[in-house]
């Protein structure tokens, strides 16, 4: 259940927009070695907008789980009667999944080091920086020069490990539909978008250390919270129809109860979309979003083929949630205070750089584009240390998703079927400290034990049970 600020952080298309605002489109991951994946299941056939299967009301709810008159309804036995719906093979491949990615985080951060200290090692940031310089006499034209040929040379050097990561990874663990072609032109896609949001960007950047020398560190943090925000606004709409084809849900069946819960939360919407993510990934996926006029309820075509009724309107119960709790305006305001954190500790940090290497680099000053990718490398050093702090701010958002979602939707089992659905490639049952530290969504023991708490809470509307709400 992605949200935008979310994707601020770690969607594969938002990503690359703000990676190319931190110049961090250059960096890119070597990947650690992971246990051997059982077989990867069949993928998951597309459902068009109109479901050519009959979409269960609710799922089938574990025993414990289902309220009796006069017994006591303990939301703790009722959260492990869920996670016991998965078998012990599928709960040790997805912590093997998404355990690895712990490792990964690490090695992306290591590789982007080794990126940067290779361009400047190299000369090449210097060549590239004189070979601009000719090509034109205008700053401009020179620094957007300069940021599309590193973008690209980022993208190149980190395409073998990326590769591993997003594609062959993928696969060994049968999260993915997608075969290598259309694969590789959805990445040339996201270098496009890149390259054109992240050379305005860093043109811009640039501007700003040129025009405010003394305090360029506070405007340039002004400048990513703009930047950020313009770009988890359009995204949805107008960048992510790149990827994905969008389709209007024509089921009343489905569509009818997702417009009324927009409704009855002030939802401005007329229309649900399905997008056809089932050709990409096995992951079930939905948003509510919008600006300017361009409101839009989307789901993805592989939660319409694989949950049941509650369990959609759960998901997009949380999505409502997302937008009705502004969460993508405070994720912007979360994250603006440490991108003015960033900032400060990157002009700390460049200043310290310089006086040591920028003799052996041939460093101008900080307003020279040819060391971006020392700039790079001190952005990066400062968010991966504050990783916990990000993860945990978006952690919150979704929990406070969560609540509002069951709350709107009244489907605290069908949000239980969602969380297993995650499950398939997120630990379910993590350590408090492993929790705080890796999870940018709260773990699916917890977003179930919540939903079993709500319905502990009103459980004469769910007594008498007999496997499905």
């Amino acid at each position: 259940m992605p949200t935008q600020a979310r994707s601020l952080a770690a969607g594969p298309l938002a990503r690359l927009a703000l990676c190319a605002l931190l110049a961090l489109a250059a960096a890119a991951a070597v990947r650690a070695a992971t246990p051997p994946a059982p077989p990867v299941p069949a993928p998951v056939p597309a459902a068009s907008s109109a479901p050519s299967h009959a979409i269960p009301e609710g799922p089938v709810v574990p025993a414990a789980a289902r309220p009796v008159p006069g017994r006591p309804f303990d939301p703790v036995q009722a959260t492990e009667a869920w996670l016991a719906q998965l078998s012990p093979a599928q709960r040790a491949r997805s912590d093997a999944y998404f355990e690895g990615g712990y490792w990964l985080q690490l090695w992306d951060f290591l590789y982007g080091l080794a990126i940067a200290w290779l361009l400047l090692g190299s000369g090449f940031s210097v060549r590239l920086r004189d070979g601009v310089e000719r090509l034109s006499r205008f700053r401009f034209v020179q620094v957007l020069s300069y940021s599309v040929v590193y973008i690209v040379a980022g993208f190149v050097l980190s395409l073998p490990l990326g590769i591993y990561e997003g594609y062959f990874r993928e696969h060994r663990y049968g999260m993915a539909n997608q075969t290598f072609g259309p694969w590789m032109g959805d990445q040339m896609k996201g270098l496009l978008v890149a390259v054109v949001l992240g050379g305005l960007a860093l043109t811009a950047l640039y501007a700003v250390l040129r025009r405010f020398p003394r305090t360029w560190w506070v405007w340039g943090a002004v400048l990513a919270v703009v930047f950020v925000a313009f770009v988890s606004l359009i995204a949805p709409v107008f960048i992510e129809p790149l990827f994905n084809d969008y389709t209007e849900l024509k089921d009343p069946a489905i569509r009818g109860p997702i417009l009324s819960l927009a409704r009855a939360n002030l939802i401005p919407a007329d229309h649900v979309y399905v997008f056809d993510a089932s050709k990409q990934t096995k992951r079930v996926s939905a948003n509510v979003n919008g600006f300017a006029g361009t409101m839009r309820i989307a789901l993805n075509d592989n939660l319409l083929a694989r949950a049941s009724k509650a369990a959609i309107q759960g998901v997009m119960g949380h999505e409502m949630g997302h937008y009705v709790l502004h969460h993508v305006y405070k994720g912007i305001l979360s994250f603006g205070i440490l991108f003015v954190a960033g900032f400060a500790f990157l002009r700390w940090a460049l200043n310290a750089a310089f006086r040591r290497w920028s003799a052996r680099w041939g460093l101008r000053d900080l307003a020279d584009v040819a060391g971006l990718p020392l700039l790079i490398a001190v952005f990066s050093v400062f968010f991966f240390v504050v990783t916990p702090i990000t993860n945990t701010l978006i952690r919150v958002d979704e929990a406070e998703a969560d609540l509002f979602g069951v709350n709107a939707s009244r489907q605290p089992d069908g949000m239980a079927e969602a969380a297993l659905l995650l499950g398939e490639y997120r630990k379910l049952h993590p350590g408090p400290v492993e929790e705080f530290i890796f999870f940018d969504h709260p773990s699916g023991y917890n977003r179930i034990l919540r939903a079993m708490t709500w319905k502990a809470e009103h459980r004469r509307d769910f007594e008498g049970q007999v496997g499905t709400p």
